[in-house]
């Protein structure tokens, strides 16, 4: 069975033929196909709560074929805000999402999930000692929380999904709008208390049980 498994490339044999690793194509094909009926159905309902709590929207990516995949999202409650389209795809290496999951995974997920986004943008280039201090910065604080790279007035927050191994599975996410009319609106601060607890009761219920 083994044999069957490295011939057909979902399993490597390292160069001393003593041990195996998962390869990237076995990696690939597990994220590529997650239990995301089930996961969507348990993250809607808390994901409701938070926008509804916080007054902003929020969505849920997981990895997917080099990048992130929106499966899931909530609008804004109030009459306007900033939501990104259920069904998108995010940046692996250049979003607050990205580098969320790939902080929470072992250092060779995490090459192997570069790797596989590489062939998605081959213009792609970044210094690794720079990216792995800044996703090592991420795990340590157990989340994100920063101005957005892509928009003005927005802080990206998020935090992450974790499966029984404690990698993150999904990345939990809030684009912030930071109002400058009279509206009373939860701080960031506030909004990233609620943004976490929802991504913990998430992996205690959602991951963990799938």
């Amino acid at each position: 069975m083994l044999e069957r498994l490295v011939a057909r490339q979902y399993v490597t044999r390292s160069s001393g033929g003593d041990r195996y690793t998962l390869s990237l194509k076995l990696f690939a094909l597990a994220h590529r196909h997650p239990p995301t009926s089930r996961l969507i159905a348990e993250a809607l309902p808390p994901m409701q709560r938070f926008a509804e709590d916080a007054g902003q929207s929020c969505h849920l990516s997981v990895y997917d074929r080099g990048d992130l995949l929106v499966i899931a999202q909530v609008d804004d409650p109030g009459a306007w805000g900033i939501s990104v389209r259920l069904g998108s795809r995010v940046g692996l290496a250049d979003s607050a999402s990205g580098h969320l999951v790939l902080a929470f995974q072992t250092p060779g997920q995490r090459r192997l999930m570069l790797d596989e986004h590489a062939k998605l943008d081959s213009a792609a280039s970044f210094d690794n000692d720079m990216f792995e201090a800044a996703v090592s910065d991420v795990r340590q604080q157990g989340g994100i929380r920063r101005e957005s790279r892509r928009a003005f007035g927005i802080t990206d927050i998020a935090f992450p999904v974790l499966g029984p191994s404690g990698h993150a599975i999904a990345a939990l996410t809030c684009p912030y709008v930071q109002r400058i009319d009279a509206h009373d609106a939860p701080s960031p601060c506030a909004v990233a208390a609620l943004l976490r607890r929802t991504a913990e009761g998430l992996s205690m219920g959602g991951l963990r049980a799938a």
